[in-house]
């Protein structure tokens, strides 16, 4: 597709350099067979062609941390221009490729800051250097944090443990310590979502939120973290769909010339690259075509085109704005300078060695240490129900697998797992008092693991689940063997008030399996530490 009309053709040379201004979604993953998202994740042969015309950018999900080296090699050597490499790494490498390091949610040393300020900034600037040297050793060159949004709204169903504070003070300071660590390592870092997400009931993969606060709060609460990454030089800031009345009442801010030039160009100063969020979520893809999406964050303030919905179609629109006077061929240039001098300030290469060091491997473990909570006796029954609630089965960062200490270790101490998860069978019986139908999991004590944290496109479902009663059915039922919460601090503090006195309980930030670990050892301190048991299968 090199025109868009016969009768207005658009010089090859045009199209080249407006594609360098699209990142698009690939699979981690160097077969197409592999691909988990294949309604976002061009296939390769799509990939090559678009790369080979000129697309400047690409964001990564899934596979291991070493096929991921593989594979940006190879989409690198479909391209004649060095590109940038990024993915949503906001808790470590391994959060979203294999082996890599997963670290424990920002928002653990957001409370921990609260205890200790000075501990917690030292452990974000680490937490940044590991990520960021991880990064690097993968091939990626641009990390998509941090998240610099403030998590003030515990009902917030996408943000919760993802942000760094839920104060303006901690969420700042914390994000520019992870930034200093990310220079460090050689990578460029994005402060997203802006101009604030965290205050906001709903879902933008899902639906367009709408943040009603006066320009003066948004002063107060929201813009703060993003004015001290930018006065710490952060490189990249990216948009949140969300419309904000006070400052443009049509338009979401990724659309905003309001938001995105009025504000954080000209008032706040941002001289570097503004990307969109990923312009396929509904918030924009339900409202506009591809094309139309493209020209209106262009014309906005934006410079790089993060997802969209039509790769073809995003060019094919921001050549005719371009052809036509919309859009203003100064702007291109300017937009394509900031991307150039931002890969100019990185190094190149990836640099030797193994991805994941020994110090990696203390920083994670040390990170759970700070974000466990234990309380109450420990587990005293010797047989039962180890009941295990996960709120996602996608690939990645699964918290489950067969050999997770979350199943293994209850399992030799006579626990027998029943794993649940919001697209099978429902363990609800409707009734308020009594609402876990105990007579489809069996008899004996019950070990409740939940494992529920903010997840995108779950649209808050997993908290509507009544958790507080089915405690209190079992309570009154003497079948309570303990509790552990994984992920949001709200659901554990909201359990606080219907736990029994000397219950064994504890709470952890991280979901993953040094979390796990850390946990379940504390409860069942007399248990293997590896979690014996199992079946051997070929």
């Amino acid at each position: 597709m090199n025109s868009q009309t016969a009768d207005h053709p658009v010089p090859d040379s045009l199209r080249r350099r407006v594609a360098e201004l699209l990142v698009l979604r690939a699979s981690g993953h160097l077969s197409d067979q592999q691909r988990r998202y294949p309604q976002w994740e061009l296939p390769n042969s799509e990939l090559q062609r678009l790369l080979q015309d000129g697309i400047g950018g690409v964001i990564l999900l899934g596979g291991s941390a070493v096929e991921l080296q593989q594979r940006t090699q190879q989409l690198q050597g479909w391209s004649d221009q060095r590109l940038l490499f990024c993915a949503d790494v906001e808790e470590g490498v391994g959060q979203r490729f294999e082996g890599a390091s997963w670290l424990v949610p920002p928002l653990a040393l957001g409370r921990l800051y609260q205890r200790d300020p000075e501990l917690a900034l030292d452990l974000s600037e680490r937490y940044g250097r590991c990520t960021g040297e991880q990064a690097r050793r993968c091939g990626l060159n641009w990390v998509l944090g941090p998240v610099c949004d403030v998590n003030n709204n515990p009902e917030n169903p996408v943000i919760n443990v993802r942000a760094w504070g839920e104060d303006p003070n901690s969420g700042g300071a914390l994000a520019v310590a992870f930034l200093k660590g990310l220079r460090q390592a050689g990578v460029l870092g994005c402060a997203k979502h802006f101009p604030g997400h965290g205050d906001t009931a709903s879902d933008s993969h899902l639906d367009l939120p709408v943040l009603p606060h006066s320009r003066e709060r948004l002063e107060q609460v929201e813009l703060p973290p993003f004015s001290a990454a930018i006065t710490a030089g952060v490189e990249s800031v990216m948009t949140a769909h969300l419309v904000l009345p006070e400052l443009d009442p049509q338009q979401p801010a990724t659309l905003s010339k309001a938001v995105l030039t009025d504000l954080l160009r000209d008032q706040m100063g941002f001289n570097g690259l503004v990307v969109t969020d990923a312009l396929v979520m509904e918030a924009i893809s339900a409202r506009h075509g591809a094309a139309e999406a493209a020209v209106l964050a262009f014309e906005a303030g934006a410079d790089l085109i993060l997802m969209p919905a039509d790769a073809d179609a995003a060019i094919d629109g921001l050549c005719a704005g371009f052809n036509s006077g919309r859009l203003p061929l100064e702007r291109l240039e300017e937009s394509l300078q900031r991307r150039a001098d931002a890969l100019a300030s990185i190094p190149t290469g990836a640099p030797s060695g193994p991805i994941v060091t020994a110090a990696d491997r203390a920083l994670e473990a040390e990170l759970v240490r700070h974000s466990v909570s234990i309380r109450g006796e420990t587990v005293q029954a010797n047989a039962g129900i180890n009941l295990v609630r996960v709120d996602a089965l996608l690939p990645g960062a699964a918290a489950l697998s067969g050999w997770s200490p979350a199943l293994r270790i209850p399992e030799t101490q006579g626990f027998r797992s029943v794993v649940l998860h919001g697209e099978g069978l429902s363990p609800w019986s409707g009734q308020p008092n009594a609402p876990l139908a105990l007579d489809r999991l069996g008899d004996g004590a019950v070990l409740l693991q939940l494992f529920l944290r903010g997840n995108p496109f779950r649209a808050g479902r997993d908290a509507r689940e009544p958790w507080a009663a089915a405690i209190q059915q079992l309570v009154a039922l003497n079948r309570l063997a303990g509790v552990v919460i994984y992920g949001s601090p709200y659901l554990w503090e909201s359990l606080q008030a219907v736990l029994p006195s000397g219950c064994p309980a504890a709470y952890s930030a991280g979901q993953m399996q040094e979390a796990q670990h850390q946990v379940l050892t504390a409860l069942f301190p007399t248990a293997s530490p590896a979690g014996s048991g199992g079946a051997f299968t070929d």
